[in-house]
């Protein structure tokens, strides 16, 4: 009775870039859940439609009364129910009907209404009693592709990760102290710049990519040395957002350079030894599973080959690079498959078969803080939320909150 579904809203609300999205309220008899849809510049082909073609006007016209009226009278605590009656309204392949943004923020509201019925953290309502690890945060430093400007290097994201800090407060003011030391680096490298952000909160400096890698590595040490916290560089590039299929070629715009298979593989893995790299994040185009597999047969017992376009966050997707050892960890992001349920499925697939999953957010995102509670439900080693912006901190901050709530809480176990 407490979690019985008394009322669905749904509302145009901004996201960080500005842009309109969906929010979703679900009233229960005794509970109250809200989230927001985040949206992505940096997308895979074969994510879900994010909304229908009408946009987010359209949902709050017509479709906020049909959503309604087929959950009003279900228990928010069958999930699993709801979410496929959200993919049966749709009635299509790809959340094209209704948006895979709105599926996903009714998904995760009912979720959040369900436990709230129980007075429960989502964390515990979804992860139980053994849910007690805190995910190392990825924190986005310098940002290029499609994330900033034309003179910004081709690679989309400079990324740091805090592997030795105790905590996830020492975590993320780790981050934080990196973040601050890069800008004083660029400054000294270009005195011109301004301190121009990208959507992320990455610095965007008129950089290659070799100096902008020198920057990150320098502040990585520097920052290890001052707190006495081992902090890693890491990469996401993206590729995808500069591969040529007419070409067949990785055009680095700003390197004015191209770059076949081969010579990509050779690169990046060149810059994970020089650079020492433990995380790499999407070095080929979604597309190039051969690629993500020689890669990940090179260098996978020493850094993560993630992959985020290729996957999807689609487990059918998932296991054909699984039967082609291509990478050894996935992107998960809720929106990119629409429901919760597919998201843990996603999840399930990838820790059955040892690939990481690293729970992330999205270059356009709201003050929603579901994807902190999913990382620590799903057991996930890291968490891709940025390091400053109200829109990121938003997440950080509660995962400080729940590692309070934990008295016995620990970091993760990290793949290595």
């Amino acid at each position: 009775m407490e979690s019985i579904i008394e009322d669905v809203r749904v509302r145009k609300i901004l996201d960080s870039r500005g842009n309109p999205t969906v929010e979703v309220d679900v009233i229960t008899w005794n509970g109250f859940g809200r989230a927001a849809a985040p949206s992505g510049a940096s997308t895979g082909s074969r994510e879900v439609t994010a909304f229908p073609s009408g946009g987010v006007d359209e949902i709050i016209t017509e479709v906020e009364d049909i959503i309604s009226s087929e959950l009003i009278g279900m228990d928010a605590v069958d999930l699993q129910d709801i979410d496929l009656v959200l993919k049966e309204i749709d009635g299509t392949e790809n959340l094209s009907s209704l948006g895979g943004n709105t599926v996903v923020a009714v998904s995760m509201a009912t979720a959040r209404a369900a436990a709230s019925s129980y007075n429960m953290p989502l964390y515990r309502f979804l992860g139980g009693n053994l849910a007690t690890a805190i995910p190392y945060p990825l924190g986005n430093m310098i940002n290029g592709g499609a994330h900033a400007g034309e003179n910004a290097p081709d690679i989309q994201e400079f990324l740091v990760v805090p592997v030795g800090a105790e905590d996830i407060t020492e975590a993320v003011f780790a981050n934080a102290a990196v973040h601050k030391k890069i800008r004083e680096l660029i400054q000294k490298k270009d005195p011109s710049f301004t301190g121009g952000k990208g959507d992320e909160g990455g610095w965007v400096p008129s950089l290659s990519n070799h100096d902008a890698l020198e920057i990150q590595v320098t502040a990585c040490e520097e920052v290890t040395d001052e707190l006495g916290v081992e902090v890693r560089p890491s990469l996401d590039l993206a590729a995808s957002e500069f591969w040529d299929p007419e070409l067949e070629k990785y055009v680095y715009k700003q390197e004015k350079v191209q770059k076949d298979t081969g010579e990509q593989i050779e690169f990046v893995r060149e810059i994970i030894e020089t650079y020492d790299m433990y995380y790499v994040e999407d070095p080929f185009h979604e597309g190039d599973f051969e690629g993500f597999a020689e890669l990940t047969s090179l260098v996978g017992d020493r850094c993560i080959i993630c992959g985020d376009d290729i996957f999807v966050t689609n487990r059918e997707i998932l296991r054909e690079g699984i039967e082609m050892g291509a990478a050894n960890a996935i992107i998960i992001k809720p929106n990119q498959i629409g429901t919760l349920t597919d998201t843990y499925l996603t999840v399930k697939l990838a820790r059955e078969n040892r690939y990481t999953p690293v729970v992330s957010h999205r270059s356009g995102e709201t003050t929603d803080d579901t994807i902190a509670h999913l990382a620590v439900a799903f057991g996930a080693p890291f968490i891709k939320t940025g390091a400053i912006g109200g829109e990121r901190i938003a997440k950080l901050n509660e995962l400080i909150r729940i590692q309070e709530e934990i008295p016995y809480s620990t970091m993760a176990e990290l793949p290595f």
